[in-house]
Parts: C-alpha cells; sequence; structure tokens
C-alpha cells in the first residue's frame, strides 16, 4: 500500500495504533496537532503517540507544547536524546503519565521509561521509549532495559509499542529480532528519513527502522539547508534555524490483536498540511450545515 493511501478498517478484534515522527518546530506542532482528527477519523486510529523531542525550535519539548499535543488528542508522548534541552519539561515528566523519556537513562534521571494507560473498550496499552548506542552519546544497555521495563508491567496488558530512538538500522533491527513475539511492535524514530522496511517479524510484532519526519521538508532534516550547507562547507559554526516548507506529516500504523497483543498489518503514512487542513475545513463545513 502507498504511504499516501488510506488504509483498510481495521480487522475485528485489532486495536489500530499510530507513532508519529520526530515532530520538529513549529511546522511540526502544527500539523501534528491538526492531524490527530484526520488520523482517527480517516485512518480509524484508536492511540496516537508522538515523538517530540524535536518540538522546541527543533531541539527539546516545552511545556506549552507538551500539552498543545496532550489537549489535541494525543495519547503519549515519548522522546530521545535532546529531552533535556528545555528543562522544564522534567515538571511533567516526573509528574504525568502520557509523557515518557528513554527507560535507559540512569536510574535518576527524571521521568518514566514506560507507561500504561486505558484505550478505547478498556483496553490496556503499554508504551515504552528506549534510545540506541551505536553512533549515539553513551547510555544503559537498551536490551537489558528492555527486558526491565517489560518485566515490570502487568502481564494482562497484551498491547505493548516500543518506540526506539536510534541511530542505526542495525541497531534498530537487532531489538526488533530481540523483542519478536513479546511485543506489539518496535518501532524507530530519530534520523528523520523513513525507511521502507515496515514488515511483521516472524514472531508476530511489527517492526520499522524509522518511522519518519513530522515538519518541513524543503529542508535538511528538517533545518534550513542552507545553514547546514554553509557550516558544511566553511566549517563555521551558524545557527540551523527551522525549515517552513513542504511541511508534512509522517507516521506509522499498526493493527494490534487485542486478544493476543501481536501485529496484524502495518503501513506509513506521508500525509501534506494541505490535505490535512483541506479535511479540517470539510468537517468544519459539515458541523455548520449540522
Amino acid at each position: 500500500m502507498s504511504a499516501t493511501q488510506l488504509p483498510p478498517s481495521p480487522k475485528s478484534g485489532c486495536l489500530r495504533l499510530v507513532l508519529v515522527g520526530d515532530v520538529v518546530g513549529k511546522p511540526g506542532m502544527r500539523i501534528a496537532c491538526e492531524a490527530v482528527p484526520w488520523l482517527r477519523r480517516a485512518m480509524s486510529i484508536d492511540v496516537v503517540i508522538v515523538n517530540a523531542e524535536n518540538a522546541a525550535d527543533g531541539s527539546g519539548l516545552r511545556c506549552v507544547d507538551y500539552r498543545r499535543l496532550i489537549e489535541s488528542g494525543v495519547n503519549v508522548v515519548t522522546l530521545g536524546d535532546h529531552l533535556y534541552r528545555k528543562r522544564e519539561i522534567m515538571e511533567p515528566l516526573t509528574n504525568e503519565q502520557n509523557i515518557i523519556r528513554p527507560a535507559n537513562l540512569p536510574e535518576r534521571a527524571p521521568g518514566r521509561g514506560s507507561t500504561v494507560f486505558i484505550a478505547r473498550d478498556g483496553v490496556a496499552v503499554g508504551v515504552t521509549n528506549m534510545l540506541g548506542r551505536v553512533f549515539m552519546k553513551p547510555v544503559d544497555c537498551p536490551f537489558h532495559a528492555a527486558d526491565r521495563e517489560l518485566a515490570a508491567m502487568d502481564p494482562a496488558v497484551k498491547i505493548r509499542l516500543m518506540d526506539f530512538h536510534a541511530e542505526a538500522t542495525s541497531d534498530k533491527q537487532l531489538m526488533g529480532r530481540y523483542l519478536d513475539s513479546r511485543v506489539s511492535a518496535v518501532l524507530g524514530t530519530h534520523t528523520h528519513v523513513a525507511t521502507a522496511d515496515e514488515q511483521v517479524l516472524p514472531g508476530g510484532t511489527g517492526f520499522q527502522c524509522d518511522v519518519g519526519m513530522t515538519g518541513p521538508f524543503d529542508s535538511i532534516l528538517g533545518r534550513k539547508t542552507m545553514a547546514v550547507l554553509e557550516a558544511t562547507l566553511h566549517g563555521v559554526p551558524v545557527p540551523f534555524q527551522v525549515a517552513v516548507g513542504d511541511v508534512r506529516l509522517n507516521a506509522t500504523w499498526v493493527d494490534i490483536n487485542i486478544a493476543t497483543g501481536m501485529c496484524e498489518a502495518i503501513g506509513r503514512i506521508n500525509v501534506s498540511q494541505t490535505r490535512i487542513q483541506a479535511f479540517n475545513d470539510s468537517e468544519s463545513a459539515a458541523r455548520k450545515v449540522l
């Protein structure tokens, strides 16, 4: 199925979850919040999870943006290696259940590495966040941390999704294989480039190396092209401002069997700001008619 096509309706007995890829700056925040009604109605999404570690000017997350995401209908916010760039986010990380940080940070790091919440029809959903180690800053072993987080989760929670925020595709593939049959899905974030390897692994775990970026695609990974080019060619540090053009939402949906917790289908989403706005405009017009 093309990433721009709408998927078929979820099979009976399945819950459809989506992980929205790295939200970058104000353009990414705008489309991520505006896309939630489209995701829920046009895509039949039951659970919306958003990686927002780059929401604040391209690095970190502010409390106001965290609240905007939750108020728009996002169920859980996940983070990554830039999570503490805005220190104010430590307060919700410490006190709220709907925002999590990588579980393989030091034990004293503010926040929790997993959460469980109730989706539609009383179905419990567990979400875990992890950092990779290859080409990343030193952190604890994500594989051991995954074992710990899963062991601490109530066995009655069948649906379990991991956001693996990592650089190397090999690192992500290893995690997918390591957790195959033990979690519903392992979906990667961090590289800002969607990979075409979405699949259901032999044990029933949905997997993709990276779900992509939500933000301006007329850019270098969300930053203005000329600034990045200047720094690369001249070796002189310059500010990498967030770009503004060709704003899109990248995400990946998974259909999870409620009884078994295993993935039955997976697909990519690549949708433009224009399409989201058109949907919202049509919804607004329909409400006025009613």
